[in-house]
């Protein structure tokens, strides 16, 4: 871990929800700040993890701009980097774990999976995308 990176307790009230928010109630009736917690912090990068046994979602929203969330599946295993734009707006993901259309890892664009970029599917990982991820495993 790095000298600047914080080890978040557990146990403290370190939790944000409704796929990102931290106020507020769901469309589903779920209390924002329920769903994630933050397990490590350094800088702008955020290490969460999901409070409940299901399968992998990503944050939607933040309230921080130009965050980076890095989601960590239930086996402390890195699934995916999910990046904010300054307007708290969600403009990239980094899928580590499957191979789409044989690229491993790869990125899709917006919220959608590549809505805004013109192309269909995933890219691969361009040198800033592969220097953040370095960053991101020495953590």
């Amino acid at each position: 871990m790095g000298s600047n990176a914080k080890r978040i307790n557990e146990k403290e009230d370190n939790v944000m929800g409704g796929r990102g928010a931290s106020s507020g109630i769901s469309k589903k009736g779920k209390k924002y700040g329920t769903e994630y917690r933050t397990v490590l912090k350094h800088g702008n990068i955020k290490f969460i993890k999901q409070n409940e046994d299901k399968s992998i979602k990503t944050p939607m929203e933040t309230m921080t701009n130009g965050r980076v969330y890095v989601v960590v599946d239930k086996r402390d295993k890195l699934n995916t980097v999910v990046y904010f734009d300054k307007n708290n707006k969600r403009i990239k993901t980094i899928d580590l774990n499957h191979k789409h259309h044989d690229i491993k890892p790869h990125t899709h664009k917006g919220y959608f999976h590549n809505e805004n970029s013109g192309k269909k599917g995933a890219s691969k990982l361009n040198l800033k995308e592969k220097k953040m991820l370095e960053n991101i495993k020495r953590l």
